[in-house]
C-alpha cells in the first residue's frame, strides 16, 4: 500500500526579479548567450551527466534546446525565444542578448513597471516604423535580377557559424550551393501564387567540405550489393514509378484486441507471400522500372522483380515521402490490393552516383523543384553544426521572398537604431510625453535605457577586448585591435564599418559606443551607389530581425511586469 503525504502548501515568491539570486541567474544565462554570439563568438560545449551525446555549438536553437533551466522566468525567457526560432530561424541570439539587456536595464533606472512598459512599447513601435520606412538608412532593398545581395546575405550566415569549423573558400562555396539549391526550389512558371520546393540535405561526413554538391532531383542512399544488382537501364522515354508507404516485408499488421481467423491447413506466411507476389506481377504488367518503399520489401519479392528488371529500393523513411511524391508525381499506394494506374508516377532518368564512400541512386525529374544538398564536413559535430546553419539559410532565403528586404549586419542596425532613437526623442519629445504621461526625466532615463541595450548587443560581437565605436554620420558600428594607443588616428586604426558599406577613409568622426555623446541624426536613405558597389556586405534577415527586436521588448515587459511566481512544489 502506497504511503499518504500531505499536500503541501504552494510557493509564493513577491517581486521576483528582486532577488539576487534571479538577477545572478540572469547574469549567467547573459553572459553564455553574449559569448557566443556573431563570427567569433567563443562555442559552448553541452552534455548532459548522465550520459548521451555532446552538442558542441553557438547557434541559438541548439544552446536552447540543451540548457535546462528550472526558474521560471528563464522558463519564460527561453520559450519565447525558442518560439521566436522555431518560426524564422534566426537572429534567436539578438533577441535573447535584447532581451536580457532590457531587463537589466530597466531595473537599474528604478522606475515603475507601468510606466517602464508603457514607454517600452513605445519605443518599440518608433522603431518597427523606422525600419519599415521608405527612408530608413539601415535597409536595403532586394535586387532579384542579381544574386549578389542573396549571397552576402547568406555568407552571413555561414560566417556567424563558428562550429562549422570553415575556411574562407569553403563559407564561399557553401554559400554558393544554398544558394544555388534555393533557386532550384523556385518554379519556372508561376501563377498568382508562389509555391516553392524543398532542399533535401544528404549527409557524407568525413569528407572536405568543398567536396558538397547539389543536384537537381532525389539521391535515394544504396549499399554496394544493390548497386551490382542494378543493371545499366536505357530507355527513350521516361522510367515509370511505384511508391508504396505500406510495407512489402510481409508481416502482419498490429491486429490490437481483435483475433485473426485462419483456416485449418493455411499458412499464413505462404498466403501474404502469395499476395505479394501477385502484387509484383501486377506491377510487372503495368510496366514498372522502379519500385520505392518506405519501409521493407521481402526478399523474394525483391528477387522477383529484379528477375523482371525492375529495380526495387526499400526502408527510404517516412523523410523523403513527400519530396518523392513531387518527382515522381506519384501517390503513395497503402495496401497491396489491385492498384489504380493513376498512382503511378515517372522520372527522366535514373542514374547511379558515387559521393565519397557512398552509392546513390539518382532521381532525375521531368519538371519539379526538388534538389539535394550533399552536405560534406570533416567530423559528425562539425557537419551537425552546418546542416544547421544550412537550413536556417534556406529559411531565411525563403523568408526574403516573402519580404524582399534585408537590414544592415555586424551591429551596425543596432547602433543606428540606438542614434535615431535617441535623436528623435530629444527633438519630438511632446507627443510621447502627452500619450503617455510620463515626465521628461523618466523619458530619457528609458531611452538611454532602451537605446543602451540595442548598442550592447552590438558590442557583444566583440569578444578579443578591443575598442568597440560609433561614428557620427552614419551611426554605424566599428571595432578596433585591442591595445590601441590612447593617441590615435582613428582611420588608420579602422578599415571598414562592421556591415562594410563604409570605409574609415572617408570624412568621419568616432566615439566610443558606451560615452556619453550628443544626440546626432544618422543618415537616412541609403545611398544606392554606395549600396552596388559593395561586394561583400554583412547582413542580416528583415523579417526575423524585425520579429526578434518585438519578442525581445515584449518578453522584457511580460518578465518585468510579474510581482508574483507561483509554484506547487507537489
Amino acid at each position: 500500500m502506497s504511503r499518504l503525504e500531505a499536500k503541501k502548501p504552494s510557493f509564493c515568491k513577491s517581486e521576483p526579479l528582486t532577488s539576487e539570486r534571479v538577477r545572478a541567474t540572469l547574469c549567467v544565462l547573459k553572459g553564455i548567450l553574449t559569448s557566443s554570439y556573431g563570427p567569433s563568438g567563443r562555442l559552448k560545449q553541452l552534455h548532459n551527466g548522465l550520459g548521451g551525446c555532446v552538442c558542441t555549438t553557438s547557434q541559438s536553437s541548439a544552446l536552447l534546446a540543451n540548457l535546462s533551466v528550472t526558474h521560471p522566468i528563464l522558463k519564460i525567457l527561453t520559450t519565447s525565444m525558442q518560439n521566436h526560432v522555431s518560426c524564422f530561424s534566426d537572429c534567436g541570439l539578438f533577441t535573447a542578448i535584447l532581451c536580457c539587456n532590457l531587463i537589466e536595464n530597466d531595473q537599474r533606472i528604478g522606475l515603475m513597471p507601468t510606466t517602464v512598459i508603457k514607454l517600452n512599447k513605445h519605443l518599440l513601435s518608433l522603431c518597427t516604423s523606422y525600419l519599415q520606412s521608405e527612408f530608413c538608412g539601415c535597409r536595403i532593398l532586394v535586387d532579384f535580377s542579381s544574386t549578389q545581395t542573396l549571397l552576402c546575405l547568406v555568407r552571413s550566415i555561414v560566417t556567424s557559424k563558428p562550429a562549422c569549423m570553415l575556411t574562407r573558400q569553403e563559407i564561399d562555396h557553401i554559400s554558393a550551393l544554398i544558394l544555388r539549391a534555393f533557386l532550384l526550389t523556385i518554379p519556372e512558371n508561376t501563377k498568382d501564387c508562389l509555391l516553392l520546393g524543398k532542399s533535401i540535405i544528404v549527409p557524407l561526413k568525413g569528407q572536405r567540405v568543398t567536396d558538397s554538391t547539389v543536384l537537381p532531383g532525389i539521391l535515394l542512399e544504396i549499399s554496394e550489393v544493390q548497386l551490382m544488382k542494378i543493371l545499366p537501364i536505357k530507355k527513350s522515354d521516361t522510367f515509370k514509378v511505384a511508391l508504396f508507404c505500406a510495407s512489402l516485408s510481409g508481416d502482419l499488421s498490429d491486429t490490437g484486441e481483435g483475433t485473426v481467423v485462419v483456416s485449418s491447413g493455411v499458412s499464413l506466411e505462404n498466403a501474404v507471400l502469395d499476395q505479394l507476389l501477385n502484387l509484383g506481377g501486377q506491377l510487372v504488367s503495368d510496366h514498372i522500372d522502379l519500385v520505392i518503399c518506405q519501409k521493407v520489401v521481402h526478399p523474394s519479392l525483391k528477387q522477383f522483380l529484379s528477375m523482371h528488371r525492375i529495380i526495387a529500393i526499400d526502408r527510404v523513411g517516412a523523410a523523403l515521402m513527400e519530396p518523392l511524391s513531387k518527382v515522381t508525381g506519384t501517390q503513395p499506394i497503402g495496401s497491396l490490393g489491385s492498384i489504380s494506374p493513376s498512382s503511378y508516377g515517372s522520372v527522366k532518368d535514373l542514374c547511379t552516383e558515387k559521393f565519397g564512400f557512398k552509392h546513390f541512386l539518382h532521381l532525375i525529374p521531368n519538371e519539379a523543384t526538388i534538389c539535394s544538398l550533399l552536405l560534406c564536413n570533416r567530423n559528425d559535430t562539425a557537419w551537425d553544426e552546418l546542416k544547421l546553419t544550412c537550413q536556417t539559410a534556406l529559411h531565411v532565403l525563403q523568408l526574403t521572398i516573402k519580404e524582399p528586404s534585408v537590414l544592415l549586419g555586424g551591429g551596425c542596425t543596432e547602433t543606428h537604431l540606438a542614434a535615431y532613437i535617441r535623436h528623435k526623442i530629444c527633438n519630438e519629445p511632446e507627443s510621447i510625453l502627452q500619450d503617455d504621461g510620463c515626465t521628461q526625466t523618466e523619458l530619457q532615463l528609458l531611452t538611454e535605457a532602451f537605446c543602451s541595450a540595442l548598442e550592447s548587443v552590438a558590442g557583444s560581437l566583440e569578444h578579443d577586448g578591443g575598442e568597440i565605436l560609433t561614428d557620427m554620420k552614419y551611426g554605424h558600428f566599428w571595432s578596433a585591435q585591442p591595445e590601441s594607443p590612447s593617441v590615435v588616428d582613428w582611420p588608420d586604426l579602422l578599415s571598414r564599418c562592421g556591415c562594410g558599406l563604409y570605409t574609415s577613409q572617408e570624412e568621419l568622426r568616432w566615439s566610443f559606443l558606451k560615452s556619453t555623446r550628443h544626440p546626432f541624426a544618422p543618415q537616412t536613405c541609403l545611398p544606392h551607389e554606395a549600396v552596388g558597389s559593395a561586394n561583400n556586405l554583412t547582413l542580416d534577415c528583415f523579417t526575423a530581425k524585425l520579429s526578434g527586436l518585438q519578442v525581445a521588448v515584449e518578453t522584457a515587459n511580460l518578465i518585468l511586469d510579474l510581482s508574483y511566481i507561483i509554484e506547487d512544489k507537489n
